[in-house]
């Protein structure tokens, strides 16, 4: 679920902190992307068109498909991508587990209800409700990903947080994850719709945590707790104070629990035992790998590996896995060109006064140029 109308309340109060993007700019950039999230979009999106792929024996190969093709794209597009997977995921959030469980049993109620009808729109709607990342997904992909060359992480706990993490150390430049959450873990940018901007024809988002919380007049902390009071995995809300009321109640009070001295209870219901501290403190300390020991590296695809994993029992065909497997070579091997402001340093004097400091130095001089950046490697 992620928070629960962040990106719109965002949308509304912080406009400039969203940009959009097309996959070209981020050239020579590294991300690391949210890999449960990506496998059930690729599961999701197969499924939705009817063509969901399976193995000889009727194992579901839709996120190997995926996985494959789009993480190509992401590297001919000069990305270098870093899959980060989930670990075991924290006690406070087995009651979102529980509520998912219950969802899909009803699904699979419906579903079997719009099978005997005979009703494939209802059939197909209930079907993807029922779509689950489950460990093998993710065990396969880890082994797709070691033969493409390609680097990912195995987060102690939530993959959003490892991100996050990543992120804050500089060891890529953003978390790439539908699930807005990674902004409250605290990830410096978080991009939107990076692994099928280009299969939807939509815009990449590029969220910028510093604007949106100078767009919400919030520090860190007040951030976090507005994204409890609007609905996190970790715990309920408080029924009847949607994002409008959250966010006013937060700026006026700064706290939860200078707001609660406040709030009337008559009309807004507290859940009993709220625990919005823990989720509090899963959000501001979350159990992560410390980023400094992991080491990131991108190497060369084997591509024979690749079509004895692939093909055969699971059905790809070996052109195009020979194929994909050249393209990623030939990709790895021009994306060495770094990005533009890795080499060149802003200076802090601005063009105009610079141009009036060298004139008062060399007044018979004349300027041939305003460039603000200097020219120096790093």
């Amino acid at each position: 679920m992620g928070i629960l109308g962040l990106s719109k309340l965002i949308a509304d109060a912080a406009p400039h902190a969203i940009k959009e993007s097309e996959i070209k700019s981020y050239f020579g950039r590294k991300v690391a992307i949210d890999a449960s999230m990506s496998l059930y979009q690729f599961l999701i999106a197969v499924r939705s068109e009817g063509q969901q792929l399976v193995s000889a024996d009727g194992e579901t190969t839709s996120h190997l498909m995926g996985t494959f093709y789009r993480t190509i794209r992401l590297i001919e597009n000069g990305i270098k991508p870093v899959f980060v997977f989930d670990g075991k995921p924290p006690q406070l959030k087995s009651g979102e587990l529980e509520k998912r469980a219950e969802r899909r049993e009803e699904a699979q109620k419906e579903l079997d209800k719009a099978t005997e009808a005979g009703d494939a729109t209802l059939m197909d709607k209930f079907n993807r409700r029922l779509v689950k990342v489950e460990k093998k997904h993710a065990n396969e992909c880890k082994e797709l990903l070691k033969l493409m060359g390609v680097p990912y992480v195995e987060a102690p706990c939530e993959a959003e947080a490892q991100c996050a993490a990543l992120v804050r150390a500089g060891k890529v430049f953003a978390s790439a994850t539908e699930d807005m959450d990674a902004l409250t873990f605290g990830t410096s940018v978080l991009l939107r719709h990076l692994t099928f901007s280009e299969a939807r024809k939509m815009p990449i988002q590029e969220f910028h945590l510093d604007k949106v919380l100078e767009g919400l007049g919030m520090n860190q902390a007040e951030f976090i707790d507005l994204c409890i009071l609007l609905g996190c995995d970790y715990c309920p809300s408080i029924r009847g104070v949607g994002p409008k009321r959250a966010i006013e109640l937060l700026q006026k009070h700064k706290t939860i629990e200078n707001l609660l001295e406040k709030l009337d209870k008559s009309k807004y219901q507290i859940p009993e035992d709220w625990g919005y501290q823990e989720a509090r403190k899963l959000f501001l300390n979350p159990e992560v790998a410390d980023p400094n020991t992991i080491e990131l590296k991108w190497g060369e695809p084997d591509e024979n590996g690749l079509v004895e994993y692939l093909c055969g029992d699971r059905n790809f065909s070996e052109e195009r896995v020979r194929n994909g497997a050249k393209k990623l070579a030939k990709a790895k091997g021009g994306s060495t060109q770094g990005r533009l402001d890795g080499f060149f340093t802003v200076l802090s004097t601005t063009p105009a006064k610079r141009k009036a400091e060298d004139k008062k130095k060399n007044p018979a001089k004349k300027s041939k140029g305003n460039s603000s950046f200097k020219g120096k490697p790093k």
